[in-house]
């Protein structure tokens, strides 16, 4: 049966060789774009479920932008590496945030108007206020209907077609408090890809955590181009389980529901194929395991919800 369920699902999110070549496509159109886009000096990288190499009906068109001449670092010696001429400096200020979350202090002048708007005076210094940069960058955005929608400002394209962009800022530093993810890959992923991931550093998004002090100012750690590199350094197996979960999240889980009444989402999902292949939970990868492997992250995705009420409360 999880043989015959392997060849269903090689028709339908497709087979090793043609997610790869999806890959490439993406990979592909965002060189181009920015290529392009020179210009106005902003970074384009597509995101979600299509550069994972899904072409699902009911995905959405994921994008995160960032400017180039802006960058993060996590502490005043990293500023060495650029030209503070050329480059505004952000430095990160999570001293009173959770984690995965910090302010972000405008060490030098922005030559972006829209960052000038959106800081905020707090202790003598000037922050980026996550809200803010979200509003601005709302009523200035050519899209259709757009409307700030978690970190992202989102709408829909005449053709249906839902879109989230997120507006965020880079940082080409590993952050530090994600220095014991790097102590945990032992046997996956392979050392040549956590290197190439780590040299990549991480994104903000502009969202702040809901308990925090600032929630209005804060910004979140992304690793969306993390995210998409394990992805990649799936086995096709593994690709295909974390699909299968998927479309068991927005065929039946999801099916009907309203946005507000979703408590799941596939980044639940991803994390549970994450969370199990690096931890060696099943060690036999192949077509003849399928369903026993999606079955494994299925118990564990439940294992997290029913312990969830335990974690608020603690």
């Amino acid at each position: 049966m999880s043989e015959s369920v392997f060849m269903g699902l090689c028709d339908k999110l497709g087979t090793s060789q043609l997610v790869a070549m999806r890959r490439d496509v993406v990979d592909i159109s965002d060189m181009v774009i920015n290529q392009v886009r020179t210009s106005d000096d902003v970074n384009l990288m597509n995101s979600g479920s299509e550069k994972e190499g899904f072409r699902l009906e009911k995905s959405d068109i994921d994008c995160m932008l960032w400017p180039n001449n802006h960058r993060v670092i996590w502490e005043l010696s990293q500023s060495q590496y650029y030209n503070t001429n050329t480059q505004t400096q952000i430095l990160c200020d999570s001293s009173d945030s959770p984690p995965g979350f910090t302010l972000l202090y405008l060490l030098s002048p922005s030559s972006y108007r829209n960052v000038q708007r959106a800081c905020v005076r707090m202790n003598n210094r000037y922050y980026i206020s996550s809200s803010k940069y979200t509003k601005i960058l709302c009523s200035v955005a050519d899209f259709p209907d757009p409307s700030p929608h978690g970190p992202c400002i989102s709408g829909v394209y005449f053709g249906g077609k839902e879109y989230d962009y997120a507006y965020c800022f880079a940082c080409d530093f590993w952050p530090p408090s994600a220095f014991s993810w790097i102590d945990r890959c032992h046997s996956w992923p392979q050392p040549h890809a956590v290197d190439e991931i780590v040299k990549n550093g991480c994104h903000f998004v502009a969202i702040g955590h809901t308990l925090g002090h600032h929630v209005h100012n804060e910004w979140r750690i992304s690793f969306s181009l993390a995210e998409h590199k394990l992805v990649c350094a799936m086995k096709h197996c593994q690709f295909l389980s974390y699909g299968l979960l998927k479309l068991f999240l927005t065929e039946i889980i999801n099916n009907e529901l309203g946005d507000g009444d979703k408590l799941l989402c596939s980044y639940h999902m991803k994390t549970a194929v994450f969370w199990m292949i690096q931890q060696n939970t099943l060690q036999h990868w192949c077509p003849q395991t399928l369903l026993e492997c999606s079955w494994n992250f299925f118990k564990l995705i439940l294992k997290w919800v029913f312990s969830f009420p335990k974690i608020t409360c603690f």
